[in-house]
């Protein structure tokens, strides 16, 4: 059973436009409902291919009760500790030029809260082949909830995934998770320096996985990817992919890997199945959402270099 760890779970509304103007009445060319928390989304996309996942984390309102329902519909077992306040309703706005999203923090989280889904965290770890956790952590949280659950999972020889970004990447990198999957801008954040070329970016990658010890996925858009594990690299060459929207295409990337921890293939399959994934849903409205038929055409494509 793969697990997803969310702590600041959200449901993105995607609207499609022409483009935006202010003070002017836009009207939308298309609207999609699609998932919105980095590790649920895994579990929204896994749960599309009929791969078991187990999602935790925080929900409230009625944004919460839509995400689960959501969840469910795709046969993904839920177990979230309601708390105060509202799952975050993002808005994904979508233009010929390119795409934004507006986004806020609006859970209440209580140390009973964090108690609660501690206990049932560790409970889920239970035969376990892999966590998957990331986003932003929700007001309430302290900044070690991350490494606290990648430790956890450690003990239990359970891999972890985990994608964040800032303070909670540092902080949650430290416990050395299995496998980390920033993109250049949260490298840098790293690094205190932002790497340019491929070779620079390939031993960068490299000095993280030396002090941490985490497979390290880089992801550069339109330009590919590198990963570098220990005593080997590879690139990840780019496919050209007619885009409709980026929202949610960096955690196919984790579905993937998370694929290979639960059929115990080697890191070069996680990588094929997780970038088809993310050039899948590249091609769709909604987040992390993707037609089958469309990654299953890109695993023949989708080429890993050894470096």
């Amino acid at each position: 059973m793969i697990i997803t760890l969310t702590p600041n779970t959200g449901v993105d509304y995607t609207l499609q436009i022409s483009d935006f103007q202010l003070n002017q009445t836009i009207r939308a060319l298309d609207i999609a409902w699609g998932m919105g928390g980095k590790a649920t989304d895994v579990s929204w996309t896994l749960g599309k291919l009929g791969v078991p996942t187990r999602a935790l984390g925080f929900a409230a309102g009625s944004n919460g009760v839509r995400m689960e329902e959501m969840l469910r519909e795709r046969g993904i077992e839920t177990d979230f500790v309601s708390v105060d306040g509202e799952t975050r309703l993002n808005i994904v706005l979508v233009t010929n030029e390119g795409q934004s999203t507006i986004t806020s923090s609006s859970l209440k989280v209580s140390p009973e809260h964090v108690s609660q889904l501690t206990a049932r965290y560790q409970r889920a770890l239970n035969g376990a082949s892999c966590v998957v956790m990331g986003g932003s952590l929700p007001g309430g949280l302290p900044m070690e909830f991350y490494g606290e659950a990648i430790t956890q999972a450690k003990k239990q020889n359970v891999p972890v995934i985990f994608d964040s970004s800032g303070p909670s990447l540092l902080a949650g990198v430290k416990s050395r998770p299995e496998v980390i999957k920033p993109n250049l801008t949260e490298l840098g954040e790293l690094l205190g320096y932002v790497p340019v070329s491929r070779q620079e970016i390939e031993s960068a990658a490299r000095k993280i996985h030396d002090e941490y010890g985490s497979n390290v996925i880089i992801t550069l858009g339109p330009e590919g990817a590198v990963a570098v594990l220990k005593g080997v690299s590879y690139f990840i060459h780019p496919v050209s992919i007619p885009v409709v929207s980026a929202a949610g295409a960096g955690d196919g990337v984790l579905a993937g890997m998370a694929l290979a921890y639960l059929r115990k293939e080697p890191f070069e399959y996680g990588l094929q199945h997780g970038f088809a994934l993310a050039g899948a849903i590249l091609k769709t409205l909604p987040t992390a959402d993707f037609e089958v038929q469309d990654y299953q055409g890109l695993l023949s494509q989708i080429r890993v270099e050894r470096l």
